[in-house]
């Protein structure tokens, strides 16, 4: 199996167990005197099958990813840089919002506000890291689909 194939199946099962999460809900309680629509028992025992067969996966995804190396990096290193650069660029974006959220002043007696971060510079590093991450991005998912799962 490929890793790009696992991690969709990764999906499949988180999507699965959460479709189990609220079915058990659903049966959880009655009215005294009414059945539950489903059997919770059945529901567990499905659900106790989905968590050791995700625990399993969760675990040969990782080592596929601690032991494979793309471009001289290891996969996981390559995921965490992936990571940090969606959240560098989030925060950035933030920023370069927050100090063009400059309201107009209607009177000249009202608080002037003034940007205290140079938005062009913040804006054109987010555009190179975007950049990065796309490429990385690419790269990962090109390597999710030769290598096999381990």
């Amino acid at each position: 199996m490929k890793l790009a194939e696992a991690l969709q199946l990764r999906s499949d099962l988180m999507h699965r167990l959460q479709q189990l999460d609220d079915r058990l809900s659903d049966s959880a309680k009655v009215q005294e005197g009414l059945e539950p629509p489903e059997n919770p028992e059945e529901l567990l025992q499905e659900q106790d099958q989905c968590y050791a067969e995700l625990e399993s996966l969760i675990a040969r995804i990782n080592l596929t990813n601690s032991r494979t190396r793309v471009e001289g990096k290891t996969l996981t290193e390559l995921l965490a840089r992936r990571d940090i650069l969606a959240k560098r660029i989030e925060s950035l974006r933030s920023v370069c919002s927050a100090a063009l959220d400059l309201s107009m002043r209607q009177t000249r007696t009202e608080i002037r506000w003034i940007a205290t971060v140079d938005v062009r510079g913040l804006r054109k590093q987010i555009d190179q890291m975007s950049a990065e991450l796309r490429t990385l991005d690419t790269a990962i998912q090109s390597a999710n689909w030769r290598i096999e799962l381990k």
